[in-house]
């Protein structure tokens, strides 16, 4: 019941968001983390926190919409830690790249950064996450491959995140639905602070952040990333 409610959720914003008019390239939006206009207004409400401000490690999503995000990060100096689409080369570290508009980039970054594995990763002071829908009770909907999720968990199992680590997204206003209407799992992770063009907000959570790996889930990915299977296999988680 929980993932269909969650999948007729992902339908709704994604026909929202394109029937306002309010998305933006790439297009269709179905299937993705969608990009949406206003995109680099909420991103400067979020880079403009104190929690940005302090932090020197940056996780952002490869994601359109939270690219705005990842090039300001890379403009200020500080390390960003980028996971590869769908997780399958690991993760990507970018770090005084000569030009951050590219380095921010998917393209950009595999060029300018560098392939990491978890148990080389720095900590992590700040989480930016895309997101299909939030609500200001602190539950998310990602675009349903579980990806995030499963990112949170690997850097909890290695106390590269916690619950204090905050986690912000950028996202149009007509993403954020009321408290209660999102349902949540064990899994998944909630955010703490919602950044719109036309407004910030912080999260009452009503969910806790999980603290690592959770079996059904990473013995369900490990037979899609091949790194991950010979990681676990290894003993580093």
């Amino acid at each position: 019941m929980t993932s269909t409610e969650k999948a007729r959720i992902r339908r709704m914003v994604w026909e929202e968001l394109e029937e306002s008019g309010e998305a933006a390239p790439p297009f269709p939006v179905e299937g993705r983390i969608p990009n949406f206009k206003g995109a680099l207004v909420a991103a400067r409400r979020l880079t403009s926190t104190p929690e940005y401000e302090e932090a020197e490690v940056v996780k952002v999503n490869p994601d359109s919409p939270q690219r705005p995000v990842r090039e300001r990060a890379l403009r200020d100096g500080k390390i960003l830690i980028m996971p590869t689409p769908r997780l399958k080369r690991g993760f990507l570290v970018v770090k005084n790249p000569k030009d951050p508009r590219r380095a921010s980039t998917i393209r950009g970054a595999f060029q300018e950064g560098e392939l990491t594995m978890p148990d080389e990763l720095p900590a992590v002071d700040l989480v930016v996450a895309g997101s299909v829908a939030v609500a200001p009770d602190g539950a998310r909907v990602g675009k349903g491959g579980g990806y995030f999720d499963l990112e949170w968990g690997i850097l909890a199992q290695l106390d590269l995140v916690d619950e204090d680590t905050p986690i912000h997204t950028t996202v149009h206003d007509i993403q954020v639905l009321p408290p209660g209407e999102i349902p949540m799992e064990e899994h998944d992770v909630p955010v703490d602070v919602i950044h719109t063009p036309t407004g910030t907000t912080e999260c009452v959570r009503r969910y806790e952040k999980p603290g690592g790996l959770l079996e059904d889930r990473i013995d369900e990915k490990i037979r899609e990333i091949r790194w991950l299977r010979e990681y676990v296999s290894a003993g580093s988680t």
